[in-house]
C-alpha cells in the first residue's frame, strides 16, 4: 500500500488519535494543569507505542516530563531524532473562540482547536509518517522521538535534559515541525531563526513623586529622560546606533539570497492586514530582509507617572521601559547584552540614575542549505508539492533549536506545515487538513531520501 492509500484508509483514525491529544488542556503556563501535562505525556507514550516504537518512556525533568521513544531498525543506518512539544498556550480571551478550544471541530477543511497546529497537529504528522513506514516495512532509518512539555514557557529544563541524556539523544539529524510554510502552494523550509535579547530599564530622578508645579522645570523628568535615551538607540535611517552592534551579523550566501528573492510577498496585502499606513524600517532593505536577515531593536513597553482617569499634577520619581532585540545568526546575545547595557549607561546624563536589568536571551539559528538533511527535505517537498521549497528566514525565535545544535552537535531541519493564518497562540487556532495529510506524505519522502 502506498502512502496516499494508507493515509486515506486511516484518515479518520488519525484524526481521532490526534483529537485525543488536543482534548487534554496541557497549558504549561498554568501551574494548576500539572496533572493534565502528565496525562498528555502518557497519551503520547501510548500513541507512539501503538505506532510501533520499540520503547517509550515518560521521563522526569525539574518541570514537566519529557516523552522519549525509539525504534532501532539496524546498526549502520542513519538515525533521525524527531522533536515536538505537547504543551500549548493559554486560550484566553475565551469569548473570541467560535468553538470550544479543547473540543476539536472540523469546519471548511480546517481543524479548529488549541494545539491543532502548535504543536500537537504538526508533531503528530511525524508519528503517522513513522507508523506508515514501520508497518509497511519501508523504514530505512532508526528513529527517536523527543516530545517536551515546556516549549511555550521557554523550554527551561530541556537543555539540562539534553546534557544528561546526550548519548540517548544521539542522531544524524533532528526533524522539527513547529514552523510554517509561505503558503498553501508555496512550500518552504525555515533556514534561520532570529535570537532574542531582553532588558528592563529603570530611570530614577528623585526619591519620591513630586508636585509638578513646585518642582517642574527644576528637576529632571525621568519619563522624558528615558524617552530621550531610547530615541538615541535608532537613527533616522532605522539603523541601530549602538557601537559594534552589527559586527557579527551573518552574510547570506548568494544561492540562498537568490532563492529568498523568489518568496511571494504582497506588500499592499501586508500593510492592509495589520492596518499600516506605510512600512518603516532599516533603510536599504526590503520588508522580508528586515524581518529575516537583519537584527531589530524595539521598545516593548514604557511606563511611569500617573496614568489613571482624570489629571494628577505629578512629576514622577521613576520611569521604566522594556527593551528587546531580535538577533541574526552569529550575533551572541551575551555580547549584545553587555553592549546595550554599557551604551545606555554611557549616554545617560549624570543627573539621573539608570539601572539596566538583563531579563533573558535566546540564541539565533541558521541552517545551511547544502546539508544532506536539507537536501533530503528539499526533495521531499518537491515530490509532494510539485515544486522546490524556498528557504525562509523567520523573524521569530525558538530557543530550543540552537540548544540542540550546541548540546547535541546536530543542525535541526525545520519542516513546518502550518500557515500564517493558523492563528497559533490566538483564539480560533486552526490547521488545514490538506496540509496535515500532505505533511505526513512529505515526512515519509524525507525518510526515503535521507535513508539513501
Amino acid at each position: 500500500m502506498n502512502a496516499k492509500e494508507y493515509i486515506s484508509t486511516n484518515s479518520e483514525r488519525f484524526l481521532e488519535e490526534l483529537f485525543s491529544l488536543i482534548r487534554i488542556p496541557s497549558i504549561s503556563a498554568h501551574s494548576d494543569k500539572k496533572d493534565e501535562m502528565i496525562r498528555c505525556a502518557e497519551q503520547w507514550k501510548k500513541l507512539l507505542l501503538e505506532a510501533g516504537v520499540d520503547k517509550a518512556e515518560v521521563m522526569p525533568t525539574e518541570g514537566n516530563p519529557v516523552v522519549f521513544a525509539e525504534k532501532h531498525v539496524a546498526d549502520g543506518l542513519p538515525t533521525i531524532l524527531v522533536y515536538g512539544h505537547y504543551d500549548v498556550m493559554p486560550v484566553e480571551p475565551l469569548e473570541l473562540w467560535e468553538s470550544e478550544p479543547f473540543e476539536p471541530e472540523i469546519r471548511n477543511g480546517y481543524i479548529f482547536a488549541r494545539g491543532a497546529d502548535d504543536d500537537k497537529g504538526q508533531s503528530f504528522i511525524h508519528a503517522k509518517a513513522f507508523e506508515y513506514l514501520n508497518r509497511n516495512e519501508k523504514l530505512k532509518c532508526n528513529v527517536k522521538f523527543l516530545i517536551e512539555g515546556e516549549e511555550e514557557v521557554g523550554s527551561k529544563n530541556l537543555e539540562a535534559f539534553c546534557v544528561a541524556n546526550k548519548e540517548l539523544l544521539k542522531s544524524d539529524t533532528i526533524l522539527v515541525s513547529d514552523t510554517s510554510m509561505l503558503g498553501m502552494d508555496t512550500p518552504s523550509v525555515t533556514t534561520g531563526l532570529r535570537g532574542l535579547a531582553y532588558w528592563q530599564i529603570e530611570v530614577t530622578a528623585c526619591n519620591r513623586d513630586l508636585h509638578s508645579g513646585l518642582y517642574g522645570g527644576a528637576v529632571a523628568n525621568p519619563i522624558m529622560e528615558l524617552s530621550k535615551i531610547l530615541a538615541q538607540l535608532i537613527d533616522e535611517d532605522g539603523h541601530i546606533t549602538i557601537p559594534h552592534f552589527y559586527d557579527d551579523v551573518d552574510e547570506v550566501s548568494k544561492e540562498e539570497r537568490e532563492l529568498m528573492a523568489q518568496t511571494p510577498f504582497d506588500l499592499d496585502a501586508y500593510k492592509k492586514s495589520i492596518g499600516l499606513k506605510d512600512i518603516h524600517g532599516e533603510k536599504g532593505y526590503s520588508t522580508l530582509k528586515r524581518t529575516g536577515i537583519r537584527p531589530a531593536l524595539d521598545i516593548c513597553g514604557i511606563w511611569g507617572g500617573y496614568t489613571g482617569e482624570g489629571s494628577k499634577t505629578v512629576l514622577p520619581a521613576k520611569a521604566f521601559a522594556k527593551l528587546s532585540s531580535r538577533l541574526v545568526p552569529h550575533q551572541d546575545y551575551n555580547k549584545i547584552k553587555d553592549l546595550v547595557i554599557n551604551h545606555i549607561k554611557s549616554i545617560a546624563p549624570a543627573y539621573i540614575d539608570v539601572d539596566v536589568q538583563w531579563l533573558h536571551g535566546a540564541a539565533s539559528y541558521v541552517c545551511p542549505i547544502d546539508l544532506p538533511a536539507y537536501r533530503a527535505a528539499e526533495k521531499a517537498y518537491q515530490k509532494v508539492f510539485g515544486k522546490r521549497p524556498l528557504p525562509f528566514r523567520s523573524g521569530g525565535s525558538i530557543g530550543v533549536i540552537p540548544v540542540f545544535e550546541k548540546v547535541l552537535g546536530v543542525k535541526p531541519i525545520l519542516m513546518g506545515f502550518g500557515l500564517e493564518t493558523d492563528a497559533i497562540h490566538s483564539p480560533n487556532e486552526n490547521f488545514n487538513l490538506e496540509l496535515f495529510y500532505k505533511g505526513i506524505e512529505t515526512v515519509i519522502e524525507f525518510y526515503n531520501e535521507f535513508g539513501k
